[in-house]
């Protein structure tokens, strides 16, 4: 989380200090309308340029992974600036229609611009000012379809399905927001490094947007594949799914994850590989769990032969520090990355202690069995607790069952409150922040 803050931190200074070398928020004179000219300039750049960047970061850059520690991390700062353009722009909205309502009921006097007439305006200037009105009115549309479209992303009962099929829709509003923002932006930040980085935003996101309404997003990562293998665990509401690759895929860390579509309709959605690379027989597994619809529909609808297109790989919980020993967490189908990292391990063993934290609130043999053999194969403790019989998880059960925690790394998967209420526990204790390792897998 700290490589995100730092990173949005980042973009918002940086815009602001560009921005403030080439215009002021103290105008001379300072009135209201004055002062309303050059606060809707900033809103503005401030605005589409957060959501320009947002709209790149939608594009799941893999290069960009290792910054930002992971595609996890880097849909968070995605939605942390889709917010703030939110916001921003709700304030420019106010302040550009608010004062034109306040003018229209009296409240404000509209100042007179008698230089206007005598100006002398440059062609492109001059065009400008010609559709200026239409720029506005454009913009100020967009900007309802804006504040529908990201509401509804931020609304978690509005289905998964509907979201991925709504959520695309944004690029056109921003493709009406960049045509805005062009017409309107102060002309002489063009001259300008502020107006140098507004323009190379804009690029990017305008490239974004068409991709993204293309369909073209992780179309280089792609692959084909064949459900091979159904397995159902009832009990914990599970299911198995393991897939034969074509020729494609260029492997996988064990904790990463992959986008899978298997109805076109529905979009693909993240899942986290639970299954070694093994070039020879090309298989991946997939444990999901009914926690949605989609998920709940799997059973149902999967069936063995189906044919899936698999996007990826994604992540960095990959398990790599220089810690003499580890801790791993798996709650409930957070265990599934863990799965994987066994996998690996017993192929490839390593001298390295783990032990591993399994709670969970639902029991079933099988898979346990196989969990176990699994932990054994690898030489990892397994601890298991079953909520309601061994009580629940924390810190202190941790270090008593580990008294060389402080030697280690913390790898958590689960609900992400456990995980902060866990992260706060072991830095009150003295855990170096970069130790503790969570994964945010909530794409939305």
């Amino acid at each position: 989380m700290k490589r995100i803050k730092i990173s949005f931190l980042a973009i918002l200074i940086v815009l602001t200090v560009l921005w403030l070398a080439a215009d002021t928020l103290v105008p001379i004179p300072f009135t209201y309308f004055s002062f309303r000219t050059v606060f809707v300039q900033y809103s503005g750049v401030i605005g589409i340029g957060v959501m320009s960047i947002a709209m790149m970061l939608a594009l799941r850059p893999r290069w960009l992974e290792p910054h930002l520690d992971g595609l996890d991390k880097t849909y968070r700062l995605h939605k942390w600036l889709g917010i703030t353009a939110l916001v921003v722009a709700a304030v420019h909205w106010w302040w550009g229609q608010g004062t034109k309502w306040m003018v229209g009921w009296g409240w404000l006097e509209k100042p007179a611009h008698a230089s206007e007439a005598t100006e002398t305006l440059g062609v492109v200037e001059g065009w400008f000012r010609s559709i200026r009105g239409l720029a506005e009115s454009v913009g100020e549309w967009a900007f309802y379809a804006v504040v529908l479209l990201i509401v509804l992303a931020l609304v978690r009962r509005f289905p998964y399905h509907l979201f991925v099929r709504t959520h695309k829709w944004i690029a056109v509003a921003y493709l009406a927001l960049v045509f805005h923002s062009v017409v309107l932006a102060d002309v002489g930040y063009w001259a300008q490094p502020v107006g140098w980085l507004l323009a190379v935003l804009l690029a990017g996101g305008f490239v974004a947007a068409l991709l993204t309404l293309t369909g073209r997003i992780g179309a280089g990562r792609k692959v084909q594949g064949t459900i091979a293998a159904l397995t159902d665990y009832p009990a914990l509401r599970v299911l198995e799914t393991t897939l034969v690759l074509e020729p494609g895929w260029p492997g996988h860390a064990a904790g990463q994850f992959a986008f899978v579509t298997s109805d076109r309709h529905e979009g693909p959605h993240p899942y986290t590989i639970a299954s070694a690379w093994d070039p020879g027989d090309r298989r991946v597994v997939f444990i999901t769990k009914a926690l949605g619809d989609h998920t709940a529909r799997l059973r149902e609808h999967s069936r063995v032969g189906m044919p899936v297109t698999v996007e990826g790989p994604y992540g960095c919980f990959d398990f790599r520090d220089e810690q003499p020993r580890q801790i791993w967490i798996g709650a409930g189908i957070g265990i599934t990355p863990f799965v994987a990292r066994l996998q690996r391990r017993a192929a490839k063993p390593e001298a390295r202690a783990v032990d591993l934290f399994h709670p969970t609130s639902e029991f079933d043999q099988d898979a346990i069995g196989r969990l176990t053999a699994d932990a054994a194969a690898a030489d990892v403790r397994l601890h298991l607790l079953i909520n309601g019989k061994d009580g629940r998880l924390n810190g202190e059960r941790i270090r008593e069952a580990v008294p060389e925690w402080r030697t280690a790394s913390i790898w958590f998967c689960g609900p992400p409150g456990f995980g902060q209420s866990l992260r706060q526990d072991f830095l009150a204790h003295g855990l170096a922040p970069e130790h503790f390792h969570q994964e945010l897998f909530q794409m939305r």
